[in-house]
């Protein structure tokens, strides 16, 4: 990150779990790093399009007492000779757009490095490619990790079964991959957390599975519920969060599972010949 006022109040709003209408005020106090030291809340509000108590909880999920005193920590760490886009460093100057995606880069370093010790997903692997059915969870935000792991995973897997609505159906279909033989779950968990995932869980390891969990954290509050998590980290520079870094564990799982799986290359194989014959893709 720059040490620039864009780049400090940036820093500024990292590790704080913010909902999206207060990234939005992140956001728009970025873009106008120079001048938000000298706003008013009523001002920051209409720069922002929000209202004027939302500046206020802003300012209290930052952890300051008030608007007035974030106001204050703004002219000591980004006072306003330089404002947002102006080279302060000797070269470059990341917009927030450029900060988020680089943002994401350091979640995957991150990864890769979690990766140096692969035992916590060799093990994953084992887990999920012995239990037939497979059962894999991801409720909300999480919903596309989850079917993008499953979309795969039954070119490889025989049985693979996404959960991705919640509602009172879900133990009902827990229930039944319980009772075709399933011995694990996989969960992919990112924020915000619903409380019917946390709930899915307790339940899926009371029924006897061994629950393996894809998490942006390892003090998430799905860690309590689950027998084996590997954390991944998600972006939060932009208004909704960015998950690259846990697609790309699904990914290491799924090619852990197919190492496990004795005739996923076979699988795979009779997949390419049946997609050639239907002409399936353009070549």
């Amino acid at each position: 990150m720059s040490d620039s006022p864009a780049g400090r109040l940036q820093a500024l709003f990292e590790g704080h779990r913010l909902t999206p209408t207060q990234r939005r005020i992140a956001h728009c106090m970025v873009r106008s790093a120079g001048d938000v030291p000298f706003l008013s809340s009523v001002e920051l509000a209409e720069l922002a399009g929000v209202s004027q108590p939302s500046v206020t909880r802003f300012a209290v999920a930052l952890g300051f007492d008030g608007y007035p005193a974030l106001r204050r920590h703004l002219r000591e760490v980004a006072p306003p000779e330089a404002g947002p886009g102006t080279g302060t460093d000797g070269g470059e100057e990341h917009n927030e757009y450029q900060q988020a995606v680089l943002a994401e880069i350091e979640n995957l370093r991150h990864l890769a490095g979690l990766l140096a010790d692969p035992r916590p997903v060799e093990r994953a692997g084992r887990l999920l490619a012995r239990s037939r059915p497979l059962p894999v969870l991801g409720l909300r935000a999480a919903s596309s990790q989850a079917r993008g792991f499953a979309y795969f995973a039954a070119k490889v897997h025989p049985d693979v079964r996404l959960l991705d609505e919640g509602g009172s159906m879900l133990t009902d279909r827990v229930d039944a991959a319980v009772r075709a033989g399933a011995t694990a779950l996989l969960c992919f968990a990112l924020p915000r957390h619903p409380r019917e995932v946390v709930e899915a869980l307790e339940y899926a390891r009371a029924a006897g599975l061994t629950v393996v969990t894809v998490a942006d954290s390892a003090f998430a509050p799905v860690a309590a519920h689950s027998d084996l998590l590997i954390p991944a980290a998600v972006g939060t520079g932009l208004a909704f969060d960015t998950a690259c870094a846990p697609m790309m564990l699904g990914r290491v799982l799924l090619e852990a599972m197919a190492d496990e799986l004795p005739d996923a290359q076979a699988r795979l194989e009779e997949f390419d010949a049946k997609a050639a014959a239907r002409g399936l893709f353009v070549e």
